[in-house]
């Protein structure tokens, strides 16, 4: 992994970038500390989960919590202590372990900003923790040793959740590298799509090329051909090839310190024909959508205009004979498109902050007819959010439509068509910045 970023004409390395983000939310988590009445944080890493009636371990992922202030991933059973005038206090666990690898103890120029620590296992780490009292907060899981702990106190995750939501240098420059990753595995896809391999295969592709596991991915890939691509968390990876091919759906993304990227591309398996139309058409209109993203925007707005924009490209399409208005107003476009638009990314591929406008508020309702939609909030500068639209061919969605008042108002035959294909789904990564937008995935595109 690159460990430099370019930052206004001189190049820093991520260890660089790292420090200047901890003052930065050092500087914020204290503040909420102080607001919320606690004198003491204590963040642990999370443990390793076993199957049940084995010593087999689920692959780890740490706390997000805790990579926000650490940027360490290899780290089971760690603790950080966070209290005001003293310096971080981490407490790493590295076992003397020979049936496993563990972790090393780290290196780097961030790990002068720490009391570190290294213990031999959790229990020994747990041991080091200062008494808790009723002004010591715990966030994390297993639940805390026993002690008078605010466990994950939901005001503090509140204010801690609104931080979270804007994106500084390092960040950013850990999305752009996650990004850089995953446009490499997608492109290897592309490849491989066109030689005629199996979803398996482009799926061992991605990882190749990323130079990641299936662990270190931020999600499950979602590599899906045909009538695969109506189905949104499509799992399967078959190993065999269809006889007759039409398209691919790649919804893929790395991680770079935990940061994760999300990006889905459709590829047509010819470049003719009405699904091919629909996948340009559709990534105008998100090239569109993507262009709108500004400080301010009610995102709900965005939201209601994809449906409104996808409505009149299935109006155009042939696929509808309802106005655009009546079909988002009766929920008819809803079934071409039945998730949100997009949510925030960040150290969760799903993150934090997205339904609130302020620590303390209400969520903020999505639009009726629309339970899925992950933000409901106006952007503000430092969000990064995904934009991705989608236009599927969903079995049970469809005869539910052609069941309903609409059925006479569809061209079932063009539905018979497309619905072979699955569906399209295009999507980017968005920074909002000060003045609009930065598009993070389409430059990576053109400079792989």
């Amino acid at each position: 992994v690159p460990e430099s970023a370019a930052m206004g004409g001189m190049t820093q390395t991520l260890d660089e970038l790292f420090l200047q983000h901890l003052a930065i939310v050092g500087d914020g988590l204290e503040r909420a500390m102080e607001r919320c009445g606690v004198q003491r944080l204590v963040v642990h890493a999370g443990s390793l989960r076993f199957a049940f009636l084995d010593d087999r371990p689920y692959p780890f992922r740490p706390n997000p919590w805790f990579s926000w202030l650490v940027p360490l991933q290899d780290v089971p059973d760690s603790l950080l202590v966070w209290e005001p005038g003293h310096p971080p206090h981490l407490i790493l666990v590295v076992p003397d372990d020979y049936w496993h690898s563990p972790p090393s103890p780290p290196q780097g120029a961030w790990i002068s900003s720490y009391r570190l620590e290294l213990q031999a296992n959790a229990a020994s780490a747990l041991a080091r923790l200062p008494t808790p009292d009723q002004r010591t907060a715990w966030i994390g899981e297993p639940a805390p040793p026993p002690g008078n702990w605010q466990v994950n106190p939901p005001a503090l995750l509140q204010e801690l959740e609104e931080l979270r939501t804007r994106k500084d240098a390092y960040e950013l420059a850990c999305l752009r590298e996650a990004t850089r990753l995953a446009v490499a595995g997608h492109l290897a896809v592309q490849r491989a799509f066109e030689a005629g391999a199996s979803e398996y295969a482009m799926h061992l592709e991605f990882l190749a090329n990323t130079g990641q596991t299936e662990a270190e991915q931020p999600y499950g890939s979602i590599i899906a051909c045909n009538e695969h691509a109506a189905t949104l968390h499509y799992q399967l990876l078959e190993r065999s090839v269809p006889p007759v091919r039409h398209n691919l759906l790649i919804d893929a993304g790395a991680a770079c310190r935990g940061y994760a990227s999300d990006i889905t591309r459709t590829w047509p398996a010819q470049p003719g024909g009405v699904f091919a139309t629909l996948v340009r058409r559709l990534d105008a209109v998100q090239q569109a959508l993507c262009r709108a993203v500004q400080p301010g925007l009610d995102w709900r707005e965005l939201h209601l205009r994809a449906h409104h924009d996808i409505a009149v490209l299935l109006r155009e399409a042939g696929v509808l004979r309802l106005t655009p208005e009546t079909a988002v107003a009766q929920g008819v476009s809803a079934t071409f498109l039945p998730h949100g638009l997009g949510h925030l990314l960040g150290l969760q591929v799903h993150d934090v902050g997205g339904r609130r406008g302020r620590p303390g508020d209400e969520p903020i309702p999505a639009p009726p007819g629309h339970p899925w939609l992950r933000t409901t909030r106006r952007l503000e500068a430092g969000f990064v959010v995904t934009v991705e639209p989608g236009i599927y061919f969903i079995p049970s969605l469809l005869e539910k439509l052609r069941a309903g008042p609409f059925s006479g108002h569809v061209d079932w035959g063009l539905v018979d068509t497309l619905r072979p294909c699955g569906g399209v789904r295009i999507e980017d990564d968005v920074h909002v910045t000060l003045d609009g937008q930065e598009n993070l995935t389409r430059p990576a595109f053109a400079a792989a």
